[in-house]
């Protein structure tokens, strides 16, 4: 008997188990490329760094967290830490007789040959009130005499004429505590002490100068340490007396702020400098913790003219700050010493100024001349017999670190060819 053949299957069965196996070979291609290539391991990828194109099917792998102790600022291999200083010429220093204490945010008013030193911080819990006197004639110090009681400790304004030392506004006390309007006037010949008109509101160093036969304040910081202030107010004064009973609004300034040099020269009221904000005090703290605000450090310069107008000169060749008194006029030239500018751009930190600029009255022309033996801020200078000085301040932490660090009281001088 013979076997019977195989039923064959419909044709539409043939159909679909052919569908079927090309699906099947179809996703095991798939697989096996996916696998040989976009799901390789990650390390294999990125250890060669490889820049794959941005998809939502290749994506970089997670980065690990780096702790604050490896952590390295952005740039910072790009940017020196000492980006600020401009070059200048080197200048023969002498070290002199250190002052009796380290002073920072002092006051100095040079007469003939004595530097009357004025208050200052200690250390940011401790404040001075008395005087030191520098003899240029014997580089010694002596002298020392109290200030009155009521009288500010640091960011004073100052000025003299000859004899007197007006004495205005400031800081009364360490950390950030609150201004005084409280003004004085002292008389170098006989040491005493007399009470001026106060301010119509305190402020924090403010712009101060005689000028034709009155006593000019302007700018400065408000009540909250941090704020501009703009006013501008002059008393009549004369042999260290106050002509008038109350302060006489003047043209505001045009940019306020603590910390400028204030020069009368050719007839001409000059503000030069100086910055907007600085340290508040923390609010409810019982000791008037200081703390940091944003600071605006410019290189501006105004003038004052018989037209009793505001006129912009020539900037500083670069933002100066803390320099109220930094100079001297000699051969129609202003001398700054040193300062603060803008803040480091990768640390954010204060940055201190090395170097000493000229102001050429007669050409209008900023130039630099020297470099300190270090950065330093709130010096105060002098210049006799050929001899240009600074002494106390806050210098930096190294050559390689322009941030500040240690107050001092040292004094150095270096001959000054103009």
């Amino acid at each position: 008997m013979v076997r019977p053949a195989a039923k064959a299957l419909p044709p539409k069965h043939l159909v679909a188990l052919a569908v079927v196996a090309v699906l099947g070979l179809v996703l095991v291609a798939d697989y096996l490329w996916a696998s040989s290539s976009s799901s390789a391991p990650s390390s294999a990828v990125w250890s060669s760094r490889v820049t794959l194109p941005t998809s939502p099917a290749v994506q970089a792998p997670p980065v690990a967290k780096e702790s604050k102790k490896d952590k390295k600022p952005v740039g910072s291999m790009d940017i020196n830490a000492t980006f600020a200083d401009l070059p200048a010429p080197e200048l023969k220093w002498e070290e002199m007789a250190e002052a009796p204490v380290p002073r920072l945010d002092g006051a100095a008013i040079q007469i003939k040959n004595l530097l009357y030193v004025f208050a200052g911080y200690g250390t940011i819990n401790h404040v001075h009130s008395h005087v030191d006197i520098y003899n240029f004639s014997d580089n010694t110090w002596g002298g020392r005499f109290d200030m009155p009681k009521d009288m500010a400790h640091s960011h004073l304004g100052m000025v003299t004429d000859g004899r007197f030392i007006y004495v205005v506004t400031g800081q009364y006390g360490p950390q950030c505590r609150g201004p005084t309007a409280r003004n004085f006037v002292l008389d170098t010949e006989t040491k005493e002490w007399h009470d001026l008109p106060p301010l119509p509101v305190p402020r924090y160093a403010p712009a101060t100068q005689l000028w034709r036969g009155r006593l000019h304040v302007m700018g400065g910081s408000k009540e909250n340490r941090h704020e501009p202030g703009l006013e501008h107010w002059s008393l009549a004064v004369k042999d260290g007396k106050a002509l008038e009973k109350e302060w006489r609004s003047e043209i505001p300034i045009p940019r306020g702020g603590p910390h400028r040099a204030c020069v009368v020269a050719n007839d001409k009221l000059l503000v030069i400098g100086g910055q907007e904000g600085d340290f508040m005090a923390k609010p409810g703290s019982p000791i008037f913790k200081c703390v940091r605000r944003s600071e605006v450090v410019y290189s501006n310069v105004y003038m004052l003219d018989d037209g009793m107008t505001w006129k912009e000169l020539p900037h500083m060749p670069k933002p100066d700050s803390h320099i109220e008194f930094a100079w001297v006029n000699v051969n129609n030239s202003l001398i700054i010493v040193g300062g603060t500018t803008d803040k480091h751009p990768i640390t954010k930190k204060m940055v201190l100024v090395g170097e000493v600029f000229r102001f050429n009255l007669g050409t209008l022309e900023w130039s630099v001349i020297g470099r300190l033996p270090f950065r330093i801020k709130t010096t105060l200078v002098g210049y006799w017999d050929g001899w240009l000085y600074f002494t106390s301040g806050q210098r930096d932490k190294g050559p390689k670190d322009p941030s500040p660090k240690k107050v001092v009281g040292c004094m150095f001088r270096t001959k000054l060819h103009l």
